[in-house]
């Protein structure tokens, strides 16, 4: 009878512990709870400056995009106004050229419309010329960015 005695302080023991574990198990930790808590509270904080940022940079972006937008359409404007003028001057310059050789073909030479005509296309010479250089500066306007890149990214490929 000993033997079950024994046995059975060894089960009730046993149960005890068994029970204090599951009281261990179902009790909250408080301090666990806590942190998770303050961890998620952090994250919260961190992701609504994170949006904060993101809003910002996309407006930033917006402005960006605003402001080339505007930049290209003042240099397309001012390009379309060098083009204007070079058909003006080309304009001009044919009227000029059309005049004088009528008057060859009567054999008077008029010295003012030599000298028109030759005004006519000094004219067109020069717009064509300011059309260039518009244009040639649209290139490098748009090529810079792209070589400063390249340039970065090569800087960076040997470091």
């Amino acid at each position: 009878m000993s033997e079950i005695d024994e046995l059975q302080s060894r089960i009730l023991a046993a149960m005890d512990r068994v029970a204090q574990g599951v009281d261990a198990l179902t009790a909250p930790d408080t301090s666990q709870t806590d942190d998770l808590r303050q961890a998620l509270e952090d994250e919260k904080a961190s992701n609504a400056a994170l949006s904060e940022q993101v809003e910002t940079l996309t407006r930033q972006q917006q402005e960006n995009e605003d402001a080339v937008a505007a930049q290209v359409s003042e240099k397309v404007a001012s390009l379309d106004a060098q083009l204007q003028k070079l058909r003006r001057a080309n304009a001009q310059l044919t009227e000029a050229c059309d005049a004088l050789r009528r008057a060859n073909a009567e054999g008077v030479g008029e010295p003012h419309l030599i000298n028109k005509s030759m005004m006519a296309e000094l004219e067109a010479i020069k717009a064509m010329r300011n059309a260039e250089m518009a244009e040639a500066d649209e290139i490098i306007a748009a090529l810079t960015p792209l070589l400063e890149s390249a340039a970065g990214s090569d800087l960076e490929g040997t470091a």
